[in-house]
């Protein structure tokens, strides 16, 4: 009773957070395709927001035509695929990668499968509630801009991936680190220059103003 009381507050806790993510702006839909993310505040470009869906969903396909007997989740975030969960030994653990490596887009694989027993249901629902703890967390940060992160959980283990200065993944992994049952936090950031990143944000507000235009 306990047990299923706490795994309904933290998909509670996760859905309102994603749900006030979301509510900023609605997902881009492309050839029947929806985007996940704020593509107006996503600092990936619209071709590789469809694309990392794309490795996404073939990932997940062939990862479940292995028949495998572990838990495996893949996440595709500018071309570089992040494979978690658990899998009963080594050989499975490279099977899973080369199966997923040769997927057309994919620029790198960062392999993070544990060997062992499966996560539990409570486990998986800790994960989903320490999420949703640091993305609500990143969208109340003044100084950040939320929707440039992708937060991967396992095992209490964060993964934070995104396009970010160095001052941003500093400060997203402080706050990731404050989480209460955090064990580590992974940094899988590509790293811009404030040049860089003024220069995206110029780029990005230059089409948005000129459909806001009067005509």
């Amino acid at each position: 009773m306990i047990r299923s009381t706490l795994d309904a507050l933290a998909r509670a806790v996760a859905a309102l957070a994603a749900a006030s993510v979301l509510a900023a702006c609605a997902p881009l839909v492309v050839g029947g395709v929806v985007v996940g993310g704020l593509v107006a505040t996503d600092r990936r470009t619209t071709g590789t927001l469809v694309e990392d869906q794309s490795i996404e969903l073939k990932a997940s396909s062939r990862v479940s035509e292995l028949a495998t007997l572990g838990h495996v989740s893949v996440v595709s975030y500018n071309r570089t695929l992040l494979i978690t969960g658990e899998v009963p030994d080594a050989n499975e653990k490279a099977r899973v990668e080369r199966a997923v490596a040769g997927i057309e887009g994919v620029r790198g694989v960062v392999n993070e499968l544990g060997i062992g027993r499966n996560s539990t249901m409570g486990s998986r629902s800790n994960d989903t509630f320490i999420a949703g703890k640091i993305s609500a967390t990143l969208l109340d940060a003044p100084d950040l801009q939320s929707n440039a992160f992708k937060i991967v959980v396992e095992r209490a283990v964060v993964y934070l991936m995104g396009r970010v200065t160095e001052r941003e993944a500093l400060r997203a992994t402080e706050i990731a680190r404050s989480i209460s049952g955090v064990q580590k936090v992974v940094q899988m950031f590509e790293i811009l220059t404030e040049a860089e990143l003024a220069a995206l944000g110029s780029a990005t507000a230059a089409p948005a103003a000129a459909a806001s235009a009067p005509r």
